[in-house]
């Protein structure tokens, strides 16, 4: 994907990160700096107050909005929403833990369009959102099928069970990681064949929808921001495997991400 890059600042885009809790500080410093590898002029992260002070003396480069409390609830909604009309793309789940009530709140009220990620693919309807990019693994989707059909059909066959959501997925993308990552919307499908199976490490999903929150706040295209992003988060995977052996991490994968956006 070619972008070309604006003079004004903020013109290259702008995303919001919600997620973090007191377990998991690394999901959305991953995400955060991962959409900040694609060009974007800032990233803002709204977490827990002791999460963002974290974050704030691992990157100096990130702007936090400390939430009082240490998980994410209703009380902060409104503030997150009048956040989201700032900004270009909302990154939502990394870290978050499983909050069905807030979650909603924010994505059915959200303006601008969204990556929905992590545990915040779990307590969704596709059928009753729009304006996304949503990146499940395998289990994840299982459960966003179940919560989107309310049905009992899960097959084994992912075509089949692509078919179903499809039918009620309105203009959202989904990005379906695995083996072979399977990116679709209701009348699209792609498959992307880059990546490694030592990517099973912890946060390199994280990295992923950062950089889809990215390349979408700088492009706004949904379906070639996702089809990208699978591709190049592979192929970083791909070149740190060889640079690092088996045993490089996802913040390995920061470092190297910029060789293949561009």
């Amino acid at each position: 994907m070619k972008i070309k890059r604006q003079e004004t600042k903020g013109k290259n885009g702008k995303v919001l990160v919600v997620g973090g809790s007191k377990d998991y500080v690394g999901a959305p410093y991953l995400a955060a700096m991962a959409a900040f590898k694609t060009g974007v002029d800032l990233v803002t992260v709204c977490a827990p107050e002791k999460v963002s002070w974290t974050l704030n003396s691992m990157s100096p480069d990130l702007i936090t909005k400390k939430m009082l409390g240490e998980e994410l609830d209703l009380s902060h909604v409104k503030e997150i929403l009048s956040l989201c009309e700032k900004n270009d793309v909302l990154l939502i789940g990394n870290g978050l833990g499983e909050k069905k009530e807030f979650v909603n709140k924010i994505i059915r009220n959200c303006t601008i369009p969204m990556v929905i990620d992590a545990d915040a693919i779990k307590v969704i309807d596709v059928s009753l959102i729009e304006n996304s990019i949503i990146t499940p693994h395998s289990k994840e989707f299982e459960i966003l099928y179940n919560n989107s059909t309310r049905k009992k059909d899960f097959h084994e066959n992912n075509e089949d069970n692509i078919k179903t959501i499809q039918k009620i997925m309105n203009n959202n993308v989904i990005l379906l990681k695995g083996k072979h990552d399977i990116i679709f919307t209701r009348h699209r499908k792609h498959t992307n064949k880059t990546g490694t199976n030592t990517m099973t490490v912890g946060g390199t999903g994280d990295v992923l929808a950062g950089i889809c929150a990215g390349l979408l706040s700088r492009s706004k295209k949904f379906f070639d921001s996702a089809k990208d992003s699978a591709y190049i988060n592979g192929k970083t995977g791909e070149y740190c495997q060889k640079q690092y052996g088996v045993t490089y991490l996802a913040s390995d994968m920061l470092n190297e991400v910029k060789k293949f956006l561009w």
